[in-house]
């Protein structure tokens, strides 16, 4: 008699019944801005003041009032030097003053001139740079006043020409980076422009890897030559290894489990007790030697199981509970509650699409991200796709010289050339073809991998 299998649940509900058990992480961690990167903000930045803190020049040139040059050719008394980081005092009618990229704008001028638009008259100072000359803050000395010398403007300013206002950047209360935001590099320019020097972020997931198959072989356990009839290297930990490390998770590598059901049942039990997520590579479909899925039941519960994609079907989602072993694990770190696990296809290149897919966002939705779909970009076909599936396909692409995706030859769910030659995949939803010429939605593994 056959067997038969509930429908494959499709992706959209797949991907959002996983993120709904996706509960945010409760503890919190302070660490300097400079080890952020990666991180994600579990409280708003509030910037104490304004960026920038005062008008400034956004340029080398003069600082002067409009109303004095009312047309190109006037010649104003240079009367005061301002680099970055001194201060000058107000401007008088009829003056100018020297200044630089960065340096406050002093009060009563309304414009800087850039110094290409400017003529040093002879006797005055000619340096071109900040660091040229004597560097002297304010207005000069009437000892100085010969030395800083005339300028004559060879261009009409107008009000607010190439001057930086106060808070133009940054409003002193304004939020600058939200609770939920993944820091970047340039995120954290902007914590350190508020004068941030440390960041509450979520802590990291607490992830243990294993993979399970008789099969495998760890590279440089046995050469190529003396490996058995059927051993292959084992790829998937070292790219699924990666990726965590890359979403910010501690991960603890249990190697390779034997395929028996109590050696699956003893590794979950154990990884259970001091993580948040349980992450295995293979041994999650239907044969006789697909271990895992029983032994997760036999601890706790499946809640997915198969899904309609392409590659990727045999991924499943559940718990390790900590009452079903009988108090022997004090469940995820240490608390009582369950310990989420997630299994993998074998094959690599399922096994990395639905880390790539589904895994991702689930672990950054852990850590309190809210936006956690990837960007889809609209992109040429430059290849035909003629043969429909049931299930939404992935398929492997690269971008060519003209704009358009060319597609990998071989498609197959074991070819990890495909994601080194490629550069990202074409979602191909269920029952639909493609034609040379058509957009497709396309998704740049740029976007799968960071």
């Amino acid at each position: 008699m056959t067997m038969k299998h509930p429908p494959l649940k499709p992706f959209d509900e797949a991907l959002a019944e996983l993120l709904a058990c996706a509960t945010h992480l409760p503890g919190r961690d302070a660490v300097a801005t400079w080890d952020a990167d990666g991180r994600v903000l579990v409280a708003d930045a509030v910037s104490p003041l304004h960026v920038p803190p005062q008008d400034n020049s956004a340029m080398d040139g003069y600082a002067l009032r409009c109303a004095d040059v009312p047309a190109a050719g006037a010649v104003l008394r240079v009367a005061q030097r301002i680099a970055a980081g001194n201060s000058g005092l107000p401007l008088q009618p009829g003056t100018a003053a020297r200044i630089f990229t960065g340096a406050p704008v002093p009060p009563g001028a309304d414009a800087v001139v850039m110094q290409e638009d400017c003529e040093a008259l002879p006797g005055a100072a000619e340096d071109a740079g900040e660091g040229a000359g004597p560097a002297s803050a304010g207005t000069s000395t009437s000892a100085d006043v010969s030395t800083l010398g005339r300028v004559r403007i060879h261009t009409v300013p107008q009000p607010g020409q190439a001057i930086r206002r106060a808070g133009e950047d940054i409003a002193r209360g304004a939020v600058v980076l939200r609770a939920g935001t993944r820091l970047t590099p340039a995120a954290l320019g902007l914590a350190a422009s508020i004068g941030m020097d440390k960041l509450q972020v979520a802590q990291r997931p607490r992830v243990a890897l294993f993979s399970t198959g008789d099969e495998l072989v760890m590279p440089g356990e046995l050469p190529p030559e003396r490996m058995p009839p059927g051993a292959i290297y084992n790829s998937n930990r070292f790219f699924l290894r990666a990726l965590l490390q890359r979403l910010g998770c501690h991960v603890t590598d249990l190697g390779i489990v034997p395929d028996q059901r109590d050696a699956t049942v003893a590794a979950l039990r154990t990884a259970s007790a001091q993580h948040d997520l349980i992450l295995t590579s293979g041994g999650v479909s239907v044969g006789e030697e697909d271990h895992v899925k029983p032994a997760v039941q036999a601890l706790g519960r499946l809640d997915l199981w198969q899904i309609a994609i392409k590659p990727g079907k045999p991924f499943a989602y559940g718990h390790i509970d900590a009452a079903a072993q009988g108090g022997a694990a004090s469940g995820a770190a240490g608390t009582s509650g369950p310990t989420h696990f997630i299994g993998l296809p074998g094959n690599p290149v399922s096994s990395l699409i639905t880390f790539m897919l589904l895994v991702r966002p689930f672990l950054l939705r852990l850590q309190g991200v809210a936006d956690v779909q990837p960007r889809f970009i609209a992109a040429t076909a430059h290849f035909d796709w003629p043969k429909a599936d049931r299930r939404r396909e992935f398929v492997r692409v690269r971008r060519n010289d003209q704009g358009g995706l060319d597609l990998f030859a071989h498609q197959g769910a074991g070819v990890l050339t495909s994601t080194v030659w490629g550069d990202g995949v074409v979602d191909v939803p269920p029952g639909q073809t493609i034609a040379r010429g058509d957009t497709v939605r396309y998704l740049p593994f740029a976007e799968l991998m960071a």
